[in-house]
């Protein structure tokens, strides 16, 4: 069966495949389209399966939010390059509203839902964009928050960082825009500031007493310490734990706008403003390819050698 040129720019249209590959494809399905397209899915697992064992640790992060849904995924690429590709976040965006429309459990359920959109799964999605994208492509974590219209999102520099801020309060409380900007501030102090903790009262005691532990042998170590009486030693190690907290707990931490307060100070100070509560309950923090070991490659060698220079 003849096909045209026509036919190879729908085919490309269609699937986002490069026009060699589809112009190849419908060679071996003897112009039927149809088979063409099988063809190129076949060849995408081919291609996923192929590229399975490449680092992924490049990619984005994106927040997403539908009404009270909020969604933070992180989608990962083997390079920055393709973490740019409009093709690649319009990707990642619909696996952001597949999670927020179909609460899957994990990652493992999520691939095997029907992609938002589209027909066909996530996984098969995945295999997809991998064969027209040329990387292996991989979808590491998400978290989806329901039920909730108080929270904030930040999304760092395009994707390399990313956030949901969580507040209890009232609806008309959150839906206002003094809100919106403290949730946002506190959003964008998470990502800048990479607390640990909510609090000091969300601090597990055993953190706190290993904390502890390290000051008092600090403390020995130290001669101008050694005639100090007990009293002395607990409230420099009191004074100690404090600066800790407020190194990683974000209610204690300065805020960064207005170093004269914490950032819990800031949000009550909002709270009072609008004459409503306000409280910070939890967040959730995703630093795109953290603690993936990075590809080492040569990249001009890579080149060279498939040139075959």
């Amino acid at each position: 069966m003849a096909f045209t040129a026509a036919d190879v720019k729908t085919l490309r249209e269609k699937t986002g495949v490069g026009m060699m590959d589809c112009k190849r494809a419908l060679d071996d399905a003897d112009g039927d389209f149809d088979r063409a397209i099988d063809i190129l899915r076949e060849r995408g697992l081919a291609a996923a399966t192929k590229k399975a064992g490449r680092i992924t640790a490049e990619g984005v992060v994106l927040a997403h939010q539908e009404g009270d849904i909020s969604v933070l995924v992180e989608v990962n690429s083997e390079t920055d390059f393709v973490g740019k590709n409009p093709e690649f976040q319009s990707f990642v965006l619909d696996i952001a509203k597949t999670i927020a429309a179909e609460n899957p459990a994990d990652v493992e359920a999520l691939a095997a839902l029907k992609l938002a959109g589209s027909g066909r799964t996530v996984e098969e999605n995945r295999q997809d964009k991998i064969l027209s994208i040329g990387e292996n492509l991989s979808i590491r974590r998400f978290v989806r928050i329901a039920g909730n219209p108080a929270v904030a999102s930040y999304i760092h520099m395009g994707g390399s960082k990313g956030v949901l801020a969580v507040f209890d309060t009232d609806a008309d409380t959150a839906g206002s825009e003094a809100f919106k900007v403290m949730g946002k501030d506190v959003a964008m102090q998470i990502a800048a500031m990479s607390p640990q903790y909510l609090s000091s009262a969300a601090v597990p005691a055993e953190v706190a007493e290993k904390e502890k532990g390290i000051l008092k042998a600090q403390l020995a170590e130290d001669p101008k310490m050694a005639n100090k009486p007990e009293k002395v030693i607990e409230g420099i190690i009191r004074g100690r734990l404090d600066k800790f907290y407020k190194e990683v707990c974000l209610l204690d931490q300065p805020f960064v706008k207005d170093g004269d307060i914490s950032v819990g100070q800031y949000i009550q100070n909002v709270a009072k403003a609008l004459g409503a509560s306000i409280q910070a309950v939890d967040f959730v923090h995703f630093i795109k390819g953290e603690n993936i070991q990075k590809r080492q490659d040569d990249f001009a060698a890579e080149v060279a050698a498939a040139a075959g220079l």
